[in-house]
């Protein structure tokens, strides 16, 4: 049994994540029996909308479980690992094209898997403590869950803002970015939900809308583009070095520790996701990615440093954000012929 609760309650199908203790990290089982639900209510009358939701104040889902990939993964067994992504990604997939109203409710901590989970339904909820983040760059990954999708869509260059430096949103922000839609505060959740659960309708939020106090990276945006803009991670490192405000260097304190050749990669596939219009094409070219992350990225180094030995002090394998070759680059996000990722039929 996966730290996941579903069921129906009156006219609406009841996902809640289970887990707080550990913020809702997505463990296998967890996205498995996810999944489940979305399959077993798609063609059920009874079900006119899904609610997902999660327990605790601090997380609605901090990421993606994946202290197993590592284990697995330093035993130089990369399938455990190849076979969650596939069928995360299918998941996230089902999420984004549901026949019915999916809701999502996200509160605290909502980043990485998380993101897979509650930004690509066709309802998104935010409260006021939501912190959206893609910090995957961090562990030697890549924004997937089709991360590149959302950011690839957001305003100029704050995709590439958010994407390597794993900077926050708050509830302003992540609507801004178009991450969320909606703000209702937390405290009116339940009277939402009770709402949802009775009538099935999801024209219920509107009534319970509320109006974000601030957007500071909207905001920010003409400074944003003024460095993200530029092609490769090297040329946005020194374009911000050369501006002293504290949004610019902050950025370049994230993307000077952060992994070259996750970085690099993400740039280009977030460029790329400006042009794809649904999110199937995104997962594809972000598994291609986390197919070879294990074996010829530098995940397992990441994972060690910040989950594992908690050492804060991974050994990437370029020194720098502008030490990435844009054959590199190709290498990572090459087509995998018999191996490429294949959501037929969702």
């Amino acid at each position: 049994m996966s730290d996941l609760s579903t069921r129906i309650a009156g006219r609406a199908g009841r996902i809640t994540l289970t887990r707080p203790k550990a913020l809702n990290a997505l463990s296998p089982p967890m996205s498995v029996d996810l999944e489940a639900a979305l399959d077993a209510w798609r063609d059920d009358d009874a079900v006119a909308v899904v609610v997902i939701d999660a327990d605790g104040e601090r997380a609605f889902c901090a990421g993606g479980d994946i202290a197993d990939i590592y284990h697995h993964g330093i035993e130089g067994d990369y399938d455990f690992a190849r076979a969650f992504w596939r069928q995360e990604y299918r998941m996230n997939a089902k999420i984004a094209h549901y026949p019915k109203p999916v809701i999502t409710l996200m509160q605290g901590f909502t980043m990485g898997g998380g993101v897979g989970v509650g930004c690509h339904a066709s309802h998104r909820i935010v409260g006021h403590s939501v912190q959206i983040a893609m910090p995957e760059c961090g562990i030697g990954l890549i924004p997937d869950v089709g991360g590149t999708f959302l950011l690839g869509h957001a305003p100029g260059a704050l995709g590439a803002y958010l994407g390597l430096t794993a900077a926050r949103m708050g509830p302003g922000d992540a609507i801004g970015a178009g991450f969320a839609d909606t703000l209702v505060p937390e405290q009116q959740w339940p009277e939402l939900i009770a709402e949802l659960e009775r009538t099935g309708d999801p024209a219920a939020i509107a009534r319970f809308a509320a109006t974000p106090d601030a957007q500071p990276l909207i905001d920010a945006l003409p400074q944003i583009d003024q460095h993200f803009a530029h092609d490769t991670p090297g040329a946005i490192a020194a374009s911000l070095a050369g501006d002293d405000s504290d949004l610019a260097q902050g950025a370049l304190k994230a993307i000077s520790r952060n992994a070259p050749l996750s970085m690099a990669c993400t740039l280009q596939m977030v460029r790329a996701g400006r042009d794809i219009d649904d999110i199937t094409a995104a997962l594809a070219q972000e598994y291609r990615y986390t197919h070879r992350a294990l074996a010829q990225g530098d995940f397992l180094e990441g994972v060690r440093a910040q989950i594992i030995d908690k050492d804060r002090n991974p050994k990437w394998a370029h020194d720098g954000p502008g030490a990435v070759s844009g054959t590199e680059v190709d290498a990572m996000l090459a087509p995998l012929g018999a191996d490429e990722l294949n959501l037929e039929g969702v």
